[in-house]
């Protein structure tokens, strides 16, 4: 049978001050679609680090503010509540059966993420409508699905006003990869600090878009890990600041590393931190401190003569399985002010064992997830490019 393929224009929620250095607070990539009958718009953070779908639903006991209406499930004509006896809804971790302010025998969901942002609210069947912002139906694939999502009635935590709530790409049932049934999707983020579209397909061959890669396309495998099975696991084994590897165990690496596009900055433990974090405060031979008002301390006092040469930063390496090593760009890891004259590198610490490679070191990176065959490839690329193409 034909694969089918979506592709989504993802808009760009810029920093509040583009000029600023991203914090832990981050930037996300939306994606535009459209839920119920009439079809009305929502805009959904492109998370592959969790599973449901969902999105601020009236009446909203506890909601974040949000730039569009709310949508109102009574407002569609196609919205049905799922029973609390469904097997989907037994599937999720934190289900009960409503009362009466929630629909007698409804299912009623907690859902809970990793930076304590959590929703509650009815899970429910709707139809969802793709398509690009010209309202086709891009490449003759899949426009309309009927698909279940979490209808958020209680929404707290990190949220940006121009959100409505997150889309799971996540491994586990609920995703949206897994109800379209697709075996492969990818995005190619452009740089977060443009205003240009980027894009995502659902479903699209990995060589559809190989006119828009700057360079060799690497590819691994991806590792599963039980304890936590709706994540995307790479094996790391090592990681580079220029020429010099950084002295920690390979095997620490390999089982505890994702990627993760709903997370900001690549986050490591505190001691693999303050290795890279040393490895290039000796390399650089800058000022180093850190900023104000900025969540990053891996931050440069930058001199004069770098207002018109920018100084050398060394190269920051990933090295995965089967040799692709993802050697990231400058712009992929160095955030440059130079009216403050500071250059930060964008890391950051995080207890606990956990290595997590977020969206700003994915930025102009086409990155392809392998869903049959499990595995991960990545190009640097012109997303701005990719995204005009279609």
């Amino acid at each position: 049978m034909r694969q089918q393929l979506v592709t989504l224009l993802v808009l760009i929620a810029l920093p509040a001050r583009a000029a600023s250095a991203p914090g832990a607070g981050g930037v996300v990539y939306l994606v535009h679609l459209s839920v119920g009958t009439p079809p009305r718009p929502v805009a959904l953070t492109l998370d592959t680090g969790s599973d449901l779908v969902w999105t601020q639903c009236a009446p909203c006991l506890d909601c974040f503010e949000q730039g569009v209406p709310v949508l109102d499930p009574a407002a569609s004509s196609t919205y049905a509540a799922l029973p609390c006896d469904a097997p989907l809804c037994r599937a999720l971790p934190f289900t009960s059966c409503g009362g009466r302010s929630w629909g007698d025998r409804s299912c009623v969901y907690v859902y809970h993420y990793g930076d304590r942002s959590l929703t509650v609210g009815q899970l429910a069947t709707d139809s969802f409508t793709f398509g690009s912002s010209s309202g086709t139906d891009n490449a003759g694939g899949l426009a309309e699905r009927r698909l279940t999502f979490g209808c958020g009635h209680f929404n707290k935590g990190i949220f940006q006003a121009n959100e409505t709530g997150i889309a799971g790409f996540g491994r586990g049932r609920w995703s949206l990869p897994s109800q379209l049934n697709v075996t492969s999707f990818s995005y190619c983020f452009t740089s977060m600090f443009d205003s240009k579209s980027s894009v995502v397909t659902l479903g699209a061959p990995a060589e559809l878009y190989s006119h828009a890669h700057t360079g060799d396309v690497r590819t691994t495998r991806f590792i599963k890990n039980p304890s936590q099975p709706s994540l995307y696991f790479v094996p790391l084994r090592g990681i580079s600041v220029g020429t010099t590897r950084i002295a920690v165990p390979e095997s620490r690496l390999r089982s505890s590393t994702i990627i993760d596009s709903g997370a900001s900055i690549t986050t490591l433990p505190e001691d693999v931190y303050e290795a890279v974090k040393a490895e290039f405060v000796s390399q650089l031979g800058l000022p180093a401190g850190g900023v104000e008002g900025s969540a990053l301390d891996l931050c440069f006092a930058l001199p004069v003569a770098a207002l018109w040469r920018r100084p050398a930063v060394p190269a920051l390496t990933l090295h995965l399985d089967g040799g692709a090593d993802w050697e990231l760009p400058r712009g992929n890891y160095v955030f440059e002010d130079y009216a403050a004259r500071v250059l930060c590198v964008v890391l950051d610490a995080a207890a606990g064992e956990q290595i997590v490679i977020g969206n700003y070191q994915q930025q102009n990176t086409h990155v392809v997830y392998d869903l049959e065959n499990d595995m991960l490839s990545f190009a640097p690329a012109r997303c701005d490019k990719l995204a005009v193409s279609l």
